[in-house]
């Protein structure tokens, strides 16, 4: 009766910031998950879920194109979850310390939601909670899921 989230992660924690390349980063990791998830499936886990491992093993670059194709990875079939707060790419690109990058892992959320996230690992839950409900309520008429969903 368990479920089962398969995330990416290219090489080991020691080794995956070390110049990390994809050919293409969304069709490699949304065919890792796929196999990943479906060998699962195959072995009896009845709800497994599919995260593309934001920061482990990608750079800056790969991150952003990640969050920009997330659309992608719900033809998979799978329900799509995203850790992404305060990750090391929001400090980046704002230049800011950990402990100052909630309004970015904002703006993070808001747009792995209106690119087809089901589920979102986060620090600051309260706050995220406020703008996850409001992204759900902005989300174009035109999106709609064909993932399913737990019961």
């Amino acid at each position: 009766q368990a479920s089962l989230v398969v995330m990416h992660m290219k090489g080991t924690p020691k080794t995956m910031q070390q110049n990390p390349e994809y050919q293409d980063v969304v069709a490699e990791v949304c065919g890792f998950l796929d196999r990943q998830a479906r060998q699962a499936g195959v072995a009896g886990i009845q709800q497994v879920m599919v995260d593309p491992g934001i920061g482990f093993g990608k750079t800056l670059e790969h991150n952003i194109t990640l969050i920009k194709r997330l659309h992608e990875f719900t033809r998979l079939g799978f329900p799509l979850m995203v850790g992404l707060s305060r990750k090391s790419f929001i400090g980046t690109i704002l230049n800011l310390s950990v402990s100052e990058r909630l309004e970015g892992t904002a703006a993070a959320v808001a747009a792995c939601i209106f690119n087809g996230a089901n589920i979102l690992r986060v620090h600051d839950v309260k706050e995220m909670s406020r703008v996850a409900k409001m992204s759900d309520a902005l989300k174009p008429d035109h999106f709609f899921s064909t993932v399913p969903q737990f019961g």
